[in-house]
């Protein structure tokens, strides 16, 4: 089966990424930039993943949702939500953390795009990064979505595809383990919301992930 994959060069994605090159054929990998602050350094993260593995890669620019996005994500004038590593199960703090990062149906928009993607090049399937830890403040990364999202592109496209994730029923913990199996390159990575020369280890995506690798 042909697939368009959603790549960010966060953890998510990208083991994502390396099990679908296992499952399918990717014809192209696609990442957004949606005016986020590490849009940067996702961009040229994602760009040596896919050089590594020969993956044909694009660029989507979707300058309109960074204009009508407040959020921190985007607007730097705005600070980004920190959590300590002791509070990312608290759903009070983390369910605070999320709204100060929200993107207008962000998601929606990216899968959609993708959908045009994988309807122009006949591709049958659609793969994300989406995880079962940040689906408990992210509702567009639950499996509820994903099946409903499914249902809709059975309507809006000819081809039907649909929507895979390696990763829905999995923690970061385990998706660090599956990308271990999948020799996945963790240096490569970056799952930050910041785009500075290192990733800051202060944002809710930073501890996430070095929870999860154990640092």
């Amino acid at each position: 089966m042909k697939s368009i994959v959603l790549l960010s060069g966060g953890l998510d994605s990208t083991v994502n990424f390396c099990k679908a090159l296992r499952q399918t054929q990717i014809i192209k990998a696609l990442t957004f930039d949606y005016g986020q602050r590490a849009a940067q350094r996702e961009i040229e993260s994602a760009q040596k993943i896919c050089a590594q593995y020969a993956v044909s890669h694009e660029i989507v620019r979707l300058e309109w949702l960074a204009q009508i996005t407040k959020t921190a994500l985007v607007d730097r004038t705005k600070e980004l939500p920190k959590l300590q590593s002791s509070e990312l199960d608290d759903l009070t703090k983390t369910n605070l953390s999320a709204e100060r990062v929200w993107v207008p149906n962000r998601n929606g928009v990216l899968i959609n795009s993708a959908a045009s993607f994988a309807e122009s090049l006949r591709a049958g399937a659609i793969v994300v990064g989406f995880n079962a830890e940040e689906a408990a403040t992210f509702p567009d990364n639950s499996e509820s979505f994903v099946e409903r999202i499914n249902r809709s592109l059975e309507f809006s496209t000819l081809n039907r595809p649909q929507v895979i994730c390696y990763t829905q029923s999995l923690n970061k913990k385990q998706i660090v383990e599956l990308g271990k199996e999948l020799r996945a390159p963790f240096d490569l990575m970056w799952s930050c919301y910041e785009s500075g020369p290192e990733m800051c280890q202060e944002c809710e995506s930073c501890k996430r992930f070095y929870r999860a690798i154990g640092n």
